[in-house]
């Protein structure tokens, strides 16, 4: 039978790499086998996501282009929080905000996901926003963002299909077609 206790012993870490955005740690461990070894985590502050639903029963997307993929991408809107910052609702709500233009009176968290977990330590928080009003989007000065409204089934097939991709967007928006009735 697999333990469910940790197995790795953790020597020492060293930051090896830091900007605004992330940390690159390296960590000297011992390995579950008992062999020395190295372990390099990307830690990334707490995510969040949002599925952000209309009375027509639309959510928003966003696209941009992923640079460390080369590719345009449809998702819902995400993003990290920023220093300080210690509630996943107030980091969605403006997130939401600044990349879509909307601002949501309900908010209910569908759950939270990790991302990657065998090299970052990233938890995503996702949400279900309505009781929506559009305003303008103020995205960050190195995001160029197309806002596009799209039906919630037709967003659940384009999960589906794979021509949404970015596994929170495809989680959440899953997740919110579960727990919207009528779907």
């Amino acid at each position: 039978m697999i333990s469910r206790l940790n197995p790795w012993k953790t020597l020492a870490s060293r930051i090896a790499y830091a900007n605004r955005w992330m940390r690159v740690r390296e960590d000297s461990v011992v390995r579950p086998d008992g062999s020395a070894g190295i372990y390099g985590v990307v830690e990334l502050r707490p995510s969040i996501g949002v599925v952000a639903l209309n009375a027509a029963r639309e959510i928003v997307l966003v696209g941009q282009w992923r640079y460390p993929l080369g590719r345009y991408s449809w998702e819902i809107p995400r993003g990290g929080s920023m220093p300080g910052e210690s509630d996943p609702e107030a980091v969605a709500r403006r997130e939401l905000r600044e990349e879509a233009g909307v601002e949501a009176s309900e908010w209910q968290k569908l759950g939270a996901v990790d991302l990657n977990n065998g090299i970052t330590n990233d938890v995503e928080h996702l949400f279900l926003a309505t009781g929506l009003q559009r305003g303008e989007n103020h995205p960050d000065p190195e995001e160029e963002i197309e806002v596009r409204w799209v039906a919630l089934d037709d967003a659940v097939g384009m999960a589906l299909s794979g021509e949404i991709s970015e596994v929170c967007s495809v989680a959440a928006i899953l997740m919110a077609a579960r727990t919207v009735p009528g779907l």
